[in-house]
């Protein structure tokens, strides 16, 4: 049996509708929230900004910062719920790991979808540009790493209902 849950780190490329599923579960389960794109170093953003992919060197002081707040979360005995990419496995190895208290949860859908989702948002610094090079980048989690699979052809509230069903045996009350 799986531990109770303390974190969840929602997963999906850019534009898959992570933050909007992040904070629906927040606010849901009453956890603090933070959207990893709001942790990446000045230096990332400009990089993305720029229309230039980041690369394993560029996400390592990001992803390490991310895996801190659940970790200072956890410890502290609270939960977090955190948006973010974690487009490798080796991403999600260093935020989830062997924490077997850290659930994922990704939102898979097509290309099609996601990038009419990038053009239509104003002043994100990720250009759809780069969605062919998150979409190379991804692995989807393997079945060892128990991900909850959303489609992102759902609505929000729908996909809120299905996590919250799959997450159900694993939250402290």
């Amino acid at each position: 049996m799986n531990a109770p849950l303390a974190a969840l780190v929602v997963m999906g490329v850019s534009g898959s509708g992570k933050t909007t599923l992040a904070a629906m579960l927040a606010g849901a389960l009453g956890w603090p929230y933070r959207d990893a794109d709001d942790m990446h170093p000045p230096a990332n953003v400009a990089k993305m900004r720029s229309g230039r992919p980041l690369d394993d060197a560029d996400r390592a002081p990001w992803l390490a910062a991310i895996a801190a707040w659940i970790d200072a979360e956890r410890a502290a005995g609270g939960h977090a719920i955190v948006a973010c990419s974690a487009l490798k496995r080796a991403y999600r190895d260093v935020l989830i790991g062997a924490r077997r208290d850290v659930g994922l949860i990704f939102l898979d859908g097509s290309r099609a979808v996601i990038h009419a989702r990038m053009a239509a948002r104003a002043g994100h610094y990720m250009p759809p540009a780069l969605l062919d090079s998150q979409i190379a980048t991804l692995e989807p989690p393997t079945q060892d790493e128990e991900a909850i699979r959303l489609s992102i052809e759902d609505a929000p509230d729908a996909m809120l209902a299905q996590a919250l069903a799959a997450l159900a045996p694993r939250l402290r009350r």
